[in-house]
Order: C-alpha cells, then structure tokens, then sequence
C-alpha cells in the first residue's frame, strides 16, 4: 500500500506539472482514468475540457509557474499543496485533491485557489 501511495503522489505531481507547463493532452493521455470528474467551477468535466482550459492558460499566461510545497497521500486521495506565480507579480496558494481509481489513473479532482496578500497579521508563510 505504501508504494501505491508513493506512485500516487508522483503521478499527481507529474500530470499537474505537465498540464500546467502546456501539454495537457499528454498529461490526460498518461494519467487519467476512463473517467474525469471536475469540480472547479472554470473547468467541465471530462478529459477535453481539462485539455482545453490548460491549453489555454498556456497561451494566456505563458510565464506561469508552479512549485510543489508538499504532496500527502491517503486511501485513493493525493493532495498537493502549491506555489503559483502568475504575471504581474500575483502569487497564489493551492490546494488540489485528485482521486485515484483501482489501476492508479486520476478519475475526480478538486481545488481551493487563495491569492497571497502583500500584508498579513502574522509572520508565517502560507505554507
């Protein structure tokens, strides 16, 4: 079980990545499932509308990056915490969850998007 974890969290990683920097085809192609279900309300279900969204952003935003702060894994969940840099110096946190089925493709995702404001009443980092 602790290897499928392992696995898991490095698909996730991977597909995530791989749609971000511009090749969300390819990601869908390696690791999604027969099914993709959405629930950010930007992005349709199934495989094309992920691709389509992605591919967009690739062109809208093309100096976009991402830095993967953490991963855990539990049952068939991976959640992935990250740092995103976007134009114009806006900085966001996020918070993905991606459910697995049975033969270790992603079938649902979930996500909580929060910008990272330029004052905060602590002095902690948001990760």
């Amino acid at each position: 079980m602790k290897n499928i974890l392992k696995q898991n969290k490095q698909n996730a990683i991977a597909f995530y990545k791989m749609a971000y920097i511009g090749n969300p085809k390819k990601a869908v192609e390696l690791y999604v499932g027969a099914e993709y279900i959405q629930h950010n309300p930007l992005v349709g279900d199934g495989p094309q509308p992920f691709i389509d969204y992605f591919n967009r952003m690739a062109i809208e935003y093309p100096n976009k990056s991402i830095e993967f702060v953490r991963s855990v894994a539990e049952d068939d969940l991976v959640a992935l915490h990250t740092h995103q840099s976007w134009p114009d110096n806006e900085e966001y946190v996020t918070m993905d969850f991606f459910r697995f089925d049975r033969n270790g493709k992603i079938v649902e995702h979930w996500d909580a998007m929060q910008q990272i404001p330029k004052i905060s009443a602590n002095n902690n980092t948001m990760y």
